[in-house]
């Protein structure tokens, strides 16, 4: 694996694990306060969301380098235009096939979808910590 690489893959996967701890606390909250069709809802939500993430990551961190500089561009682009095509048929088979409730749904997509954010806070927070 190029070194170009490794730093991105390895934040990319830190969003990763941080988003399935979010959809599974997501889904057992669900579980135990509104029951098992409401935590079935919560899993889909979830797979939209992580799913078209870790096929962009894959993507998007293909190549690296200088020498490989429109390669790199071309690989984040489209990454992007496949999470988005992706994102749109996970949703449309979710609730053709599915029926999921909506509202938990879209509570575990947009938490897991947080994810980044998460990361950020937190590396901001060790940060702050080791400058204290």
């Amino acid at each position: 694996m190029n070194q170009l690489v490794k730093p991105g893959r390895k934040l990319a996967i830190k969003q990763m694990v941080i988003a399935i701890f979010l959809i599974l606390l997501t889904v057992l909250v669900s579980y135990f306060v509104a029951g098992f069709d409401h935590a079935k809802s919560s899993v889909f939500g979830g797979l939209v969301a992580v799913i078209p993430q870790i096929v962009f990551a894959l993507k998007a961190f293909q190549y690296a380098g200088a020498s490989a500089s429109k390669k790199v561009v071309d690989a984040f682009y489209s990454g992007v235009r496949i999470k988005l095509v992706l994102t749109a048929i996970l949703f449309a088979l979710c609730f053709k096939f599915f029926q999921p409730e909506p509202l938990p749904f879209f509570i575990t997509y947009f938490i897991a979808l947080l994810a980044p954010f998460v990361l950020a806070i937190a590396n901001k927070f060790h940060f702050n910590q080791h400058m204290g």
